[in-house]
């Protein structure tokens, strides 16, 4: 990102955007209230082992990826409003479930509706910020922006469910479902706006120039379809297939999101196993902690190294997360500060790396295919998928002590697979048949 990439652009979101940054702030919030307790919920309820527990999450994230694909795909030709307001159902229903679960079989299910749900949302939302944004700068500081307020949420979330004798409770599931009820809403109202503010635009521009030239991201928004060339399902399929910079970018995002998946199941299950004192404080802790590094630092990082070429940027990123993962291994259990040091260090590595990750993708998707690229990046989420079934394995017959040694190895292996990244060849977009440059 360079130094062009201004503050006051934030002047220039669309109402749209607005809703989605409030959105992403009350839904993260009060998702993570209990989701990242669920681990500590199963092991109570049912005395489940870390692997049991890995494969019931892992199970969930591999379907909810496929699914996330398809579906963001689709949005390409059926219209992102469509499938939003889809996947928006799709989420109260399946936390108002999750919220009444009681036995194993039950959970397994409505935990793959729910990962369905967040997998599908995430992608959309991006390629949503893509249609309604032209101006590439703004647009990545919007996705910026947007990684910013769902830590926000992050950092509220946990602390509020302690305040409110709410954290770790399977109840809270309810105000998750209340939060998205709401935000469907205002989306409602949004799309609304943002057709009637477009109409008024399209209008004043036919009368200055041809139509030809007119942008068509936001017309796809008000005819809730594509304007933009069709293209099937087969051909997109076969474009991204030949785009060898694509697929090893998600092959590395995939390693880094599987490393960065242990704090969010295996970490927990390792603590929860290791018997520490006040679990509950910790884990909330840590994730305040991780959501505040992440508030404070984002932007003051983005700023201190706007200069720095994205790929080297990343690097940074992920000699950070290797630190962090040496720190964990070495870290004595019941040393609670030594846990809070090694999730600063992550968070830093975070910070850097994730909001990255789809400004990267937005650099390299053709607009016509902006939904199926950010539905491939979904494929990134297969790291968090295996991080509990790999890491529970790993936790059940090494321990702590190699689950994040074997971690700080695969960051080795990540860097090489960025160093090699831009050499990579790619398909020729302006052919019909997308031949290899």
């Amino acid at each position: 990102m360079s130094s062009e990439l201004s503050f006051s652009r934030v002047k220039d979101f669309p109402l749209l955007m607005w809703i989605l940054l409030f959105g992403s702030f009350i839904t993260r919030g009060s998702f993570f209230m209990v989701w990242p307790f669920l681990a500590v919920i199963l092991y109570d309820k049912f005395a489940l082992s870390a692997t049991e527990v890995g494969l019931i999450l892992s199970t969930a994230a591999v379907v909810a990826v496929f699914v996330s694909f398809i579906g963001s795909t689709l949005s390409d030709k059926l219209g992102r409003q469509t499938v939003m307001y889809a996947t928006g159902v799709l989420y109260i229903v399946s936390f108002s479930l999750l919220a009444e679960a009681d036995t194993v079989t039950m959970f397994a299910i409505v935990i793959t509706l729910c990962s369905i749900a967040t997998a599908l949302w995430r992608p959309l939302a991006s390629a949503l910020i893509g249609d309604i944004i032209d101006d590439s700068k703004t647009r990545e500081l919007a996705m910026q922006s947007m990684y910013f307020i769902v830590n926000v949420g992050c950092a509220v979330g946990p602390i509020a469910g302690v305040w409110l004798g709410l954290t770790g409770q399977q109840s809270s599931f309810y105000i998750t479902t209340v939060a998205f009820a709401f935000l469907l809403g205002l989306l409602v109202w949004g799309f609304s706006h943002h057709k009637r503010s477009h109409h008024k635009k399209t209008q004043h521009e036919k009368s200055l120039q041809s139509t030809e030239n007119q942008s068509t991201s936001s017309t796809e928004l008000e005819n809730n379809e594509p304007v933009k060339e069709s293209i099937g399902m087969k051909q997109t399929l076969a474009i991204l297939a030949k785009d060898r910079l694509l697929q090893c970018l998600i092959l590395a995002n995939v390693i880094c999101l599987f490393i960065y998946g242990q704090m969010d199941s295996s970490l927990i299950q390792y603590l929860t196993r290791e018997n520490v004192p006040q679990l509950l404080e910790l884990v909330s802790s840590l994730i305040f902690t991780n959501a505040m590094v992440i508030i404070t630092c984002q932007f003051l990082l983005l700023r201190i190294m706007a200069k720095v070429e994205l790929v080297h940027r990343i690097q940074i990123g992920l000699v950070l997360l290797m630190c962090s993962q040496v720190f964990m291994a070495l870290n004595v259990p019941s040393f609670f500060w030594g846990w809070i040091g090694a999730v600063v260090v992550l968070s830093l590595a975070e910070a850097i790396l994730f909001p990255t990750m789809n400004v990267h993708i937005d650099r390299i998707a053709p607009d016509n295919l902006r939904g199926a690229y950010f539905g491939a990046s979904a494929f990134y989420d297969f790291g968090f998928a295996f991080a509990p079934l790999g890491g529970g394995i790993i936790l059940d017959l090494f321990g702590g002590f190699w689950l994040f040694v074997t971690c700080s190895v695969m960051c080795v292996v990540v860097m090489g697979l960025y160093y090699v990244l831009e050499k990579l060849p790619r398909p020729d977009f302006a052919s019909p048949q997308a031949e290899l440059r």
